[in-house]
């Protein structure tokens, strides 16, 4: 029986600069400020990454407090204990309230470590069962619609298969009926990041012309009354993203109306312990899921797709290539789209192996060791 004792966790920042802005609600974003996480244990390193940004727009978490939370209270009370079944650390963690993004940053190397070290790829660890997922890809906000649909078309002309637009008041219904008119019956879907209110109701009703797969988090981020009173005067079906934070918020959220589709992020989740119960409560609930994304590196990405593998995820999720943000990833190969329009389910045990070493030491700006000692 595998049993992995949790010797050191060295936490590696690096900045990385994107290939081109992504502009959402929250406002444009040039570059990702990442902070890697290898778990050491018994000879086996895993890898986990830490999607929180450099401000609290998205939730309130950001790179300086999940390092802290990190650093002061996860490793005490995970260095030089005993793995015997990767879901064990969330368990060690209950007493910390919150934090969802730093507990799924070490959560996620120890499950990465576990996959090394038995020598079992991640998806099959998760229970996964196909080896190709379908690819979609998020397209921030243009400064014209001609500009938007020049890059719609170069992503469908890679095989993307799924478009989601970020949608913001002023940048909404011009931009995707002009895409829907343009693309014909793509599959299309709206991310508002929380950028509208109960009062833009009537507003929002007039993406129903345009046969979206979902508008997703169009009210506020921890809101779930207001997005129940949203749900039937709008025909397209709703779909949470930051008001879900556990699969018993996904079930509080389905049980008073207040969407039909959730988006699983294991960052945001706390790990992907927490992502395999919700993906299990909705295969049970009939809840169509899809895995989102954070502007990841390989080893996020690689994570979310093999998670993407699992039965549950029947919508196409944030999957995209590599190169879609970064002009050289840190992983070799790097994740690529096929002919078909779907990604290879990693096969590999563990991301250590496919690690780019030399350029990641390259872009390390800090690094810190943390010992059982």
């Amino acid at each position: 029986m595998t049993s992995l004792r949790i010797e050191r966790v060295d936490l590696l920042q690096l900045q990385l600069r994107l290939r081109h802005p992504f502009v959402t609600s929250f406002g444009p974003q040039h570059e990702r400020h990442v902070v890697l996480v290898r778990v050491h244990a018994d000879g086996v390193d895993g890898w986990g990454e830490l999607v929180a940004g450099r401000n609290p727009v998205y939730s309130e978490e950001t790179v300086a407090t999940a390092l802290t939370v990190i650093r002061d209270h996860l490793l005490v009370l995970t260095l030089g204990r005993r793995v015997d079944d990767p879901r064990q650390p969330a368990s060690w963690w209950r007493k910390i309230r919150g934090n969802p993004m730093a507990k799924a940053a070490v959560e996620m190397a120890v499950w990465d470590a576990w996959s090394a070290a038995t020598a079992t790829p991640l998806a099959a660890l998760l229970g996964g069962s196909r080896t190709a997922v379908p690819a979609g890809v998020s397209i921030g906000i243009q400064d014209s619609t001609s500009a938007l649909l020049d890059r719609v078309e170069q992503f469908l002309e890679r095989g993307y298969v799924r478009i989601k637009l970020k949608i913001a008041p002023g940048s909404d219904v011009t931009p995707v009926a002009a895409v829907r008119e343009r693309f014909g019956d793509v599959a299309l879907m709206a991310d508002a990041n929380s950028a509208y209110t109960l009062d833009d109701a009537e507003h929002l009703a007039q993406l129903d012309a345009f046969e979206l797969t979902m508008i997703e988090q169009p009210l506020a981020h921890d809101d779930i009354i207001d997005h129940a009173s949203l749900a039937p005067r709008v025909r397209t079906p709703l779909c949470l993203d930051e008001s879900v934070r556990s699969a018993d918020d996904a079930r509080r959220a389905l049980h008073i109306g207040a969407c039909r589709i959730i988006n699983c992020k294991p960052g945001r989740l706390g790990g992907l312990s927490e992502s395999l119960a919700l993906h299990d409560w909705a295969v049970d609930a009939g809840v169509p899921l899809w895995v989102g994304g954070m502007l990841e590196t390989g080893v996020g990405r690689l994570h979310n797709i093999a998670l993407a593998s699992l039965p549950g995820f029947t919508l196409p999720g944030d999957t995209s290539a590599s190169d879609r943000y970064w002009h050289t990833d840190i992983i070799e190969p790097a994740v690529t789209i096929a002919a078909d329009g779907t990604v290879a389910v990693p096969t590999v045990a563990g991301v250590d192996a496919v690690l780019d070493h030399e350029r990641l030491q390259s872009l390390v700006t800090h690094r810190a060791s943390f010992t059982a000692s």
